[in-house]
């Protein structure tokens, strides 16, 4: 939860200075192979394969094999991803060149735009490395029953982005940062100032190089903690790491789905309007919120367990960790996306709208908000679904699943841009409908594997924490417009208040409406958390 708020604040430093205009653009398109890459290492095939493998290997051979894995993993990385990210820099004029196709500007800026595209990317690729590193770290911590750290790596990423970012953009461009400082404290739209943004954003990339560097070294002292010693070793025929190799290759495929996608809808983006390509990114980092905050989390603390039982054969165990995981995720899911339709506006309008992000920026980031959320659910469920198939070492059902979402997304975004001529809406769209594609798919495989997967409980949960979520929403929706229609929607106190005020009655709302429904998982959710905070509060009394 740490690092996605710090991630927000991040994406609200950028908007704030930059804006939607071309500097964010090149930022937005030099960051998002890289990007892509850290998705599917840091929170996909890697991390994934690694912690199955490496789980397997302590459960059979003991802490020695399991140790001599984890270091044979992390040189093999070093080596491989030097010579990627060495390519990458070599290459980034024809990578930025593929990202960026006729953008509606004059050609003197979009040219400007390009340059500063490729130089930033060269800047950027290293970054892969240190967040690979950082998710070998995370998979030996959370086999080994340590989650704390781990999950707080990504937060010295935002830390590093935020800090080391501003620093080095006002070394570079002192006058810009200060002018632009000095408006958002009068409130005032700051002057246009191309070159100066140029210059600038070029430091806000170096200090996210910074940030990965802190992902990876925060959880060093931890790794020596539970026993890791680095040794300088590396084969590429071990039986361990060529499993994990083996693993990753469809299973890097079949974690690509969402960003892959991103990736094409940033080409089509580029030729909608100068700020689609902001407009789907600040948007979509909202959207990663709760991916965050609940899939990827659920799927991390899920994934270790479920290793075990299949390293153990024992299927009940597995399907009885994995119905549970998924129904959790339907219960906190549902409502984050019901409620990120409903108050699209007012939420986009007090994280973004300051600075040299507009009220017209505002409009369209939120209707891309609201198209996003509709697939909120389905891609946190692929998150718990898809690592569950690479512990049981089937990775082609996944890889399969995510190729067809890749061709699902290129045909709904090519149609909706070129026929239907709705802009970035229908990529926000495409994105949802392929994440739906993408679930559907592996539920369906993932049932017949298991031979069920409590598929009336599922349901149950689904329909009762929908309704609930409705009738949330309702509630909101009318909160929110009876505030808005007193207080407005300009500055930060009337925003504050419409979204504050609007999210504690929703959660209210959801509460009573799920507990008058008898959602289990809601009771079993409170409970842990009275347990755990009780249990703290007797403590420090004591």
């Amino acid at each position: 939860m740490g690092s996605r708020i710090l991630g927000l604040v991040r994406e609200q430093v950028f908007s704030s200075f930059f804006g939607a205009g071309f500097a964010n653009v090149a930022f937005q398109i030099a960051f998002r192979i890289p990007n892509l890459l850290r998705d599917l290492f840091a929170e996909g095939a890697l991390s994934a394969a690694f912690v199955a493998t490496f789980s397997q290997t302590l459960t059979k051979h003991g802490e020695r094999e399991a140790w001599r894995l984890a270091n044979l993993v992390n040189n093999g990385l070093i080596v491989v991803l030097s010579i990627i990210v060495v390519a990458g820099i070599i290459f980034s004029p024809e990578i930025v060149a593929f990202l960026i196709r006729d953008v509606p500007i004059e050609p003197a800026r979009a040219r400007l735009m390009f340059d500063l595209a490729v130089k930033m990317t060269r800047i950027l690729f290293p970054f892969l490395l240190m967040v690979s590193l950082a998710a070998v770290a995370m998979g030996v911590l959370n086999t080994k029953g340590r989650f704390g750290i781990p999950a707080s790596a990504s937060t010295m990423f935002n830390v590093g982005s935020i800090i080391g970012g501003l620093a080095c953009a006002y070394l570079l461009a002192p006058e810009y940062i200060t002018n632009t400082a000095t408006s958002l404290f009068n409130r005032q739209q700051p002057a246009r100032d191309d070159l100066g943004a140029a210059t600038a954003i070029i430091g806000m990339a170096i200090g996210t190089l910074i940030g990965g560097m802190l992902q990876w070294l925060i959880q060093v002292p931890s790794l020596r903690a539970v026993g890791y010693r680095w040794q300088p070793i590396l084969s590429f025929r071990d039986a361990g790491v060529r499993q994990v190799m083996r693993m990753m290759t469809p299973a890097t495929i079949g974690s690509a789905a969402l960003q892959v996608n991103f990736v094409v809808n940033t080409v089509f983006a580029t030729s909608v309007a100068e700020g689609a390509v902001v407009w789907l990114g600040n948007a979509f980092r909202l959207i990663y919120l709760p991916i965050g905050i609940f899939g990827v989390a659920i799927s991390t603390a899920t994934l270790p367990v479920t290793s075990r039982a299949a390293a153990m054969e024992n299927l009940d165990e597995f399907r009885r960790t994995l119905a549970s995981s998924l129904r959790l995720t339907l219960l906190l899911t549902i409502p984050s996306a019901v409620g990120l339709i409903i108050l699209s506006r007012p939420i986009i309008a007090l994280i973004y709208q300051y600075g040299r992000f507009t009220a017209f920026d505002t409009d369209q980031t939120a209707i891309a908000l609201a198209y996003y959320a509709i697939g909120l659910t389905a891609y946190s469920t692929v998150r718990v679904l898809a690592p569950s198939f690479y512990a049981l070492r089937e990775t082609r059902i996944p890889m399969l699943a995510s190729l067809l979402s890749i061709v699902t997304n290129y045909a709904v975004a090519k149609f909706t841009i070129d026929h239907l001529k709705i802009g970035h809406i229908g990529l926000a769209l495409s994105i949802s409908a392929v994440s739906i594609v993408n679930f559907a798919l592996l539920f369906f495989f993932m049932r017949r594997m298991l031979d069920g997967i409590e598929g009336r409980s599922l349901f149950g949960v689904f329909a009762k924490v929908t309704l609930a979520s409705a009738a949330m929403g309702a509630v909101c929706w009318l909160v929110s417009n009876r505030i808005e229609n007193y207080l407005g929607l300009d500055g930060l106190f009337a925003r504050l208040i419409n979204v504050g005020v609007s999210i504690v009655v929703g959660i209210v709302a959801f509460y009573l409406g799920a507990r008058l429904l008898k959602v289990g998982e809601l009771t079993q959710l409170t409970g842990a958390i009275e347990r755990k905070f009780g249990a703290r509060f007797r403590r420090n009394r004591q």
